[in-house]
């Protein structure tokens, strides 16, 4: 009876640590999202036009209330705020969560640490892409600007979602091992790079300043109607990934546990890198190349909320998003009215980063 009693009383208390955890992830997320609504409302106040908090709140109430609020003196206001700075900073939130989310699964399926959603050659895929329907000048054939715009935007996504699947296929054969479809993406990002210098070469000087400042990565002439496009491949995407966070807890533990637990190794890595490139390739495709919130997002939230991808996928999401919104918010301000690519300012804060993570990697693999 006594050994009963105590088995129970042990259960209880691992109970009760167990609640305690998940309390704690869970408060952290709500303060992340917190953190995340104050960081949107200091964006849209911060800019070479002057807003102040009082005038923000008003036009973000007019807007939501529907009521016309015709002062004079907010006409500016609202322009700026609801035609070009509200468009921007949820075009940098909906990238941030995207490419953090692409980049936790990354680093689950493949179980690298240093792994980040172009490690299989999307972004390489993506620029080749978009350097082809412009130089090319594919967007002539529609004859007007706005469908020239989208047909950029299609060429990207359509490049940097079927380079997956070459890679994928080319791991195929090797039975998908992450080694195999590292450096099968590796190899494609050479091929597709060489693509990209070439038709560089080929470019005229209008052609080069518009693909080069698409390769830099930025936000600049963000509209609503791409935010709706992106938000819905990004909803469908993370919900989609979301799914398969118990098999990748249990990947974490190894292949051979994972096995043995039911989960379908094969599957979860072909399912995680369509979802995690269709995230990567959607960002891509409407904001160049944005490089790092995919490494560093998911190592912060491991050190905020654990290992555990129900809780690690939203927190990352989060962290990304408020990263690429106080980088973007920086570009735009620190040197205004000049504006500083957003992908400048990420390679700025991911670098030191990334190098202080693979000498501590280095020191793990080398002890």
């Amino acid at each position: 009876m006594g050994s009963i009693a105590g088995n129970r009383a042990a259960g209880q208390v691992r109970d009760d640590l167990y609640a305690r955890l998940v309390s704690h992830k869970i408060i952290t997320i709500i303060f992340l999202s917190m953190a995340l609504a104050a960081a949107l409302a200091v964006s849209l106040g911060l800019g070479s036009a002057n807003i102040s908090f009082q005038e923000l709140w008003q036009v973000i109430k007019g807007a939501v209330t529907t009521s016309s609020g015709q002062e004079a003196g907010n006409n500016l206001a609202r322009t700026v705020i609801l035609n070009l700075r509200l468009p921007r900073v949820l075009l940098a939130t909906l990238a941030g969560c995207s490419l953090a989310g692409a980049g936790v699964v990354m680093q689950g399926i493949l179980r690298n640490p240093l792994a980040d959603p172009y490690i299989l050659g999307i972004s390489a895929g993506a620029s080749f892409g978009a350097a082809l329907a412009v130089v090319l000048g594919l967007g002539k054939l529609a004859g007007f600007t706005l469908a020239k715009g989208y047909i950029v935007v299609a060429c990207a996504f359509t490049f940097g979602l079927l380079t997956t699947f070459v890679i994928y296929g080319l791991a195929s054969l090797r039975g998908l091992a992450p080694e195999t479809l590292i450096l099968a993406g590796v190899a494609l990002g050479y091929l597709f790079s060489a693509g990209v210098s070439l038709l560089k070469y080929l470019s005229s000087h209008e052609e080069l300043r518009e693909l080069t400042l698409w390769l830099m990565g930025g936000l600049a002439g963000a509209k609503w109607q791409p935010l709706f496009l992106l938000f819905t491949v990004c909803l469908a995407a993370l919900g989609f990934l979301w799914r398969y966070s118990w098999d990748l807890n249990a990947l974490g533990a190894g292949e051979e546990v994972a096995a043995n637990l039911g989960v379908n190794l094969s599957r979860l890595r072909r399912n995680g890198a369509v979802g995690a490139s269709m995230l990567a390739s959607a960002t891509v495709a409407f904001t160049g190349i944005i490089g790092f919130i995919g490494l560093v997002a998911p190592h912060l939230g491991r050190f905020l909320v654990g290992s555990d991808y129900r809780y690690l996928i939203p927190a990352s999401c989060l962290l990304g998003a408020i990263l690429l919104l106080a980088a973007d918010t920086l570009a735009r301000t620190v040197a205004s009215p000049i504006e500083i690519p957003v992908g400048v300012i990420t390679s700025l804060i991911g670098v030191p980063f990334f190098l202080s993570l693979l000498f501590r990697e280095r020191r793990r693999w080398w002890s």
